[in-house]
């Protein structure tokens, strides 16, 4: 289970493209909260501590407003600049302590595939695998052990050790990591009548009856 993430909020009460702007120089990151038939709050995080939470791993989060109860928050969209570095707005959803989230989470490869030792390609289709459980029990990561997968071989969703009251809510037979053989190169293409092309012919035109009396 992920570890409880507490992160300081602030009301925000301006918008705008200028307003996001100001508050990221200042290293905060604009936000909004909603969800449970209340109304939709805009926040202001400190950016730091958003992105190592969400480095972390962390799904659910207790966003602490000064003077407020704490709140539990699903983080349901991060936005992040064109270079896919830092954080720029994120998206929470209000949840219960009792109460059951679907959330996406990473699968983390565990140990060296005798298939890949052996000549074999390591494919891994799904890297992320969307669960269900509930909000006190995200897990961080599902780990995949695949000490023992051989050249051929397959490990499905219907296989992965989840963690208790953890549903996977893809599909069972979906793959989940693989070892393949390698694509041949093909050979180069031979050509007919030996190793080496034969010359062609050169074809002269026969000289007329006054040319050859010149």
């Amino acid at each position: 289970m992920a570890e409880t993430v507490v992160l300081a909020a602030k009301p925000r009460d301006k918008h705008g493209t200028h307003v996001a702007r100001r508050l990221r120089r200042q290293g905060l990151i604009p936000a909004v909260l909603y969800g449970h038939k209340e109304e939709t709050v805009s926040l202001a995080l400190q950016g730091d501590e958003l992105a190592s939470a969400i480095r972390r791993g962390a799904r659910v989060v207790d966003l602490q407003e000064e003077g407020k109860p704490i709140q539990k928050a699903l983080i349901k969209e991060v936005q992040w600049d064109h270079l896919g570095v830092a954080v720029v707005h994120a998206d929470f959803a209000r949840v219960g302590a009792d109460e059951r989230v679907k959330v996406p989470v990473p699968l983390e490869l565990r140990g060296i595939a005798p298939g890949v030792t052996s000549g074999g390609v390591l494919d891994q289709p799904i890297r992320v695998l969307e669960v269900e459980c509930l909000v006190s029990a995200v897990p961080e990561s599902i780990r995949v052990n695949i000490s023992e997968l051989q050249l051929g071989q397959s490990i499905y969703v219907k296989d992965l050790v989840l963690p208790p009251e953890v549903k996977a809510l893809a599909d069972q037979d979906a793959i989940v990591v693989h070892v393949t053989s390698p694509i041949a190169e093909p050979e180069p293409t031979a050509i007919p009548g030996g190793a080496e092309a034969a010359e062609p012919e050169v074809i002269t035109r026969k000289p007329s009856a006054e040319e050859e009396g010149e």
